[in-house]
């Protein structure tokens, strides 16, 4: 069996399909388990390639009843706490970046600047293993009666110095639906009140409220299938490169050179004015205070008439009757 760690959200598991994919391709008869939180399980079935998802959230104790590991690999971080997780498994082998706290001594050293999607390629190709940086994209899902061609806005974001100001969101979006965009604004159940204000600022029907009425699978869909994706520096951004979705992403405390659209991809720009002061972490990041509308507007103008995106596969919805009956047998 090959493990992997990837115990994180949805960016983190978007830009690490790659190196997923890469191990999928060096170790194709062996079993490919993959320690991700169980919300993730929607996400994982469109990467395709797992053959078990083992539930973790976060570096805390993992359930492992079985024989050792032929292989485990760290896709989740430099270590030690993520070393010593794996290691207590007891696996005949450990893909990692080098950390002597861990009394780790093999595999490169990590380094802080560099893209997400780069650093864990870089990782496998230390030990022999290469890896596609640019196969991000994600089997497209069938519609399922979700809408189509909607462009989404969402304003959320797990930290609030992340979050560009709804006002701002809402200006873009009453913009946008002035000239025939039919906006829909997603979001968790906990950011439901930001959308709400989104929307009731900007004009929309009530029924324009997605956000806390979609799972995972069905977000990605929505995205999958959109004309357009506004959000800040989040989770919904990643899934509109996978599926070349048109996107306009709005960036702040972190550069999109570490977490953005890989470069040389038509139809997808991150906005950055660059280093500034870090703020009081609470209110929102000074650089992204910084972006106003209208160059968020000029910003859409230039993907929405970037080339129409590439054709994916379609499967049909993922089965989360398959990750619960796998996560019981790790």
């Amino acid at each position: 069996m090959i493990l992997v760690l990837r115990a994180l959200g949805v960016g983190d598991l978007a830009t690490g399909v790659p190196a997923i994919r890469a191990l999928r391709a060096a170790y194709p008869d062996k079993e490919l388990a993959l320690v991700a939180p169980r919300w993730l399980s929607p996400l994982v079935d469109l990467v395709g390639g797992v053959d078990r998802l083992i539930e973790a959230d976060g570096l805390g104790h993992l359930r492992w009843s079985g024989p050792p590991p032929e292989l485990a690999v760290n896709l989740h971080g430099r270590g030690p706490q993520s070393h010593h997780m794996l290691a207590r498994v007891g696996p005949r082998r450990l893909f990692a970046f080098a950390n002597a706290e861990a009394g780790h001594g093999d595999g490169p050293q990590w380094r802080a600047d560099e893209h997400e999607v780069d650093r864990w390629c870089r990782m496998l190709a230390w030990y022999g293993i290469p890896a596609d940086r640019g196969d991000l994209a994600l089997i497209r899902p069938g519609a399922g009666g979700l809408p189509t061609g909607v462009s989404v806005v969402h304003p959320g974001a797990k930290a609030a110095q992340r979050r560009w100001p709804p006002v701002r969101f809402a200006a873009v979006a009453r913009t946008l639906a002035d000239q025939g965009h039919r906006v829909v604004v997603t979001g968790n159940p906990g950011e439901r009140g930001i959308a709400a204000e989104v929307a009731r600022r900007a004009g929309l029907p009530d029924d324009a409220v997605l956000a806390g009425r979609t799972n995972l699978g069905e977000l990605a869909t929505l995205v999958a299938h959109a004309r357009l994706v506004l959000s800040g520096d989040t989770g919904v951004g990643h899934l509109a490169t996978a599926y070349a979705t048109p996107s306009v992403l709005l960036f702040g405390p972190v550069p999109p050179a570490h977490w953005g659209p890989p470069p040389g991809r038509p139809g997808h720009e991150a906005l950055w004015v660059g280093p500034r002061p870090p703020g009081d972490g609470v209110a929102v990041h000074p650089a992204l205070a910084e972006l106003d509308v209208p160059a968020v507007l000029t910003a859409i103008d230039r993907v929405t008439r970037a080339r129409a995106p590439a054709a994916l596969p379609v499967q049909p919805a993922p089965s989360a009757g398959r990750w619960a009956e796998a996560a019981r047998s790790p």
